[in-house]
């Protein structure tokens, strides 16, 4: 089975050679031989294929200078089992995940494979069409028809008949103040349907911000009311995607658990989450995701828990003999035995800080950060994390005494700062391509970095797209790049995870390191994934002290201690997979989670 993908975006048929000659059009063999393979649309504004027609030799591909066309050759029985297409020469969705009553599904896989394709063919807001459409679109009774005999036959069934009622918590909760306006309170009355509004608001710790109107919640608020408005819904369906974003540790384990209650009242439920160890703790089973980002998707059969994360992870489905990828994903078990900074370079050393923002007070213990270094930030949501980075660059930037420069002999020279926010303000109108323009340019940028910088946050992919209308990855990728190609001295990342997937995290992760590394400069690093955390930062700077009221920046720790020392504020433990090495929530508890705060050992297992 062949199929063609054309993103259309991409194609620009009068600006693909200099002289105009269309190259894929011109190369293909088909068209050489009068079969019209690939032709121009009507308006000549993008290219058409005929597959059945195309031999996927590839030449096109090889001759498009935009990466515009993809051809995948798929294997035949899957020509019959796929889901939605969402057109001609556009993206196509392969199988269907399986929900069950009183189970929660996980679903994982790489951004752009076809997770937000499933959940809204599961909720009704896209008709499924077997991979038909217009004229030829299937009716309901085909639909039904084709997935008679599995478990999907009677939600379909149940879903033509409006028989089951939906609830969608959405991935960008930051609209959600541009639909919704009013106080915290009366929304949630509003969706109160079970009179469990009490409950939630205890378990989710909404107390303090009840009163409060939806346009000022920070993301950790937003989502924790979003999570909360639909839990106090009455459904039978409930899909919720990337639930985590923003939140720390403890209010993850909060929000999973809080998901988990809703399987044990006969509910339907469906859960997209990137943090791994979040999507462990709180699923019965996991569909995986695979195939082309963009292209299509492919979704497996059902596995269990552990035995489908580390599937994913290894990157080989046995039961299907598929490969997906070429180089597993593999954790380290153990920190590095001692840090490697004690004697290098300092960029900057600061003096006590201390700091208010209204009723919030901040005191920041004095410290040092050296060349090459990476320091990463732990703490509660509420704690003043994002309030040192920003006292952290306006210090800087205005040259403020607490800082004092070691490594620079020019006393006249001033520290330059370059921040990637934690909320990303789209203030640019131009294309993502004007991005890689930049990142050519920079002088401070060698060639080997320039390129690992656009291949590794997979620039080129998007280069045509206009950047207000980027996804949440997709900017995330952009904003990450724009903090990079800035020459400065400290890079302040904040929560630079946020909508990417488990490989771009990690991905991002080493980018990050290696970056700091080459270019020798400092960086600290505010994240919520303690997995990703662990893998970019050298030392770990925890936050202590009371949401909302009161702050405490420790000075950094070796990451043995430093995670020790955060876990421990979170009362949560982490043990390790026997086969990936991959960190796993141990229940609170239980015997693995008693023994490991006996031995303070929280995140990294003893010898």
């Amino acid at each position: 089975m062949r199929i063609a993908v054309l993103n259309r975006d991409f194609c620009k048929p009068d600006k693909c050679s200099p002289f105009g000659e269309k190259p894929c059009i011109k190369y293909c063999p088909r068209v050489r031989t009068g079969d019209k393979t690939i032709v121009l649309s009507p308006d000549e504004k993008y290219v058409i294929i005929t597959e059945s027609l195309c031999s996927g030799e590839g030449i096109c591909i090889k001759k498009c200078p935009f990466n515009a066309i993809n051809i995948v050759n798929l294997p035949d029985p899957l020509e019959n089992q796929i889901s939605y297409r969402y057109g001609v020469d556009q993206f196509s969705l392969f199988r269907m995940a399986i929900p069950k009553r009183g189970k929660v599904l996980g679903l994982i896989g790489q951004n752009g494979i076809g997770k937000s394709t499933l959940l809204k063919i599961l909720s009704n807001e896209i008709k499924i069409n077997l991979g038909r459409f217009g004229d030829e679109a299937p009716n309901w009774k085909e639909i039904i028809d084709h997935y008679k005999g599995s478990e999907l036959h009677q939600y379909f069934i149940d879903l033509k008949e409006n028989k089951i009622k939906i609830v969608h918590k959405p991935q960008n909760i930051t609209i959600i103040p541009k639909f919704v306006s009013g106080k915290v309170f009366d929304l949630l009355s509003k969706n109160n349907a079970e009179k469990r509004l009490e409950h939630i608001i205890e378990k989710l710790n909404l107390k303090e911000i009840l009163e409060r109107e939806i346009s000022v919640l920070s993301g950790g608020e937003l989502q924790r009311v979003a999570i909360a408005a639909a839990y106090l819904k009455d459904g039978d369906v409930y899909l919720f995607d990337e639930p985590s974003s923003y939140l720390d540790v403890s209010e993850r384990i909060n929000i999973a658990k809080l998901i988990r209650s809703l399987s044990e009242e006969d509910k339907t439920i469906i859960v997209v989450e990137h943090d791994l160890a979040i999507l462990d703790y709180l699923s019965d089973y996991v569909s995986l995701l695979y195939g082309g980002p963009g292209v299509y998707g492919i979704v497996s059969h059902p596995q269990g828990v552990r035995v489908g994360i580390n599937i994913y992870l290894n990157g080989y489905i046995k039961d299907e003999n598929v490969r997906f990828r070429e180089i597993p994903i593999v954790f380290h078990e153990r920190p590095p035995q001692e840090s490697l900074y004690d004697s290098g370079d300092v960029i900057f050393s600061y003096d006590d800080i201390e700091t208010s923002l209204g009723n919030f007070h901040l005191t920041i213990a004095g410290s040092e950060i050296h060349a090459g270094e990476i320091i990463g930030i732990l703490g509660p949501n509420g704690i003043g994390k994002t309030t040192f980075v920003n006292s952290i660059a306006k210090i800087v930037e205005t040259d403020d005494k607490k800082i004092k420069s070691n490594k620079l002999a020019d006393d006249n020279y001033k520290l330059k700062v370059s921040i990637k926010p934690q909320y990303i303000k789209i203030e640019e109108i131009g294309l993502v391509s004007d991005i890689i323009n930049k990142i050519k340019l920079a002088p401070h940028l060698s060639q080997s970095s320039k390129k690992r910088l656009i291949n590794i946050l997979n620039l080129e992919n998007i280069r045509e797209r206009k950047i207000p209308e980027l996804s949440g990855g997709e900017l995330q990728r952009v904003a990450i790049a724009k903090c990079l190609l800035s020459e400065a001295d400290i890079y302040l990342f904040d929560e630079p995870s946020a909508f990417l997937d488990i490989e771009m995290r990690l991905q991002v992760a080493q980018l990050l390191r290696k970056s700091i590394e080459e270019l020798k400069k400092a960086s600290f690093v505010v994240e919520h994934d303690i997995i990703t955390q662990d893998f970019i930062a050298d030392s770990i700077l925890v936050f202590e002290g009371t949401p909302g009221l009161r702050g405490k920046a420790l000075a950094p720790q070796n990451l043995r201690d430093g995670f020790n020392k955060f876990l421990k504020i979170m009362e949560i433990t982490f043990r390790r997979d026997s086969i990936t090495k991959r960190p796993r929530v141990n229940k609170l508890g239980s015997n693995k989670d008693i023994y490991q705060k006996k031995i303070n050992e929280y995140y990294y297992i003893p010898k």
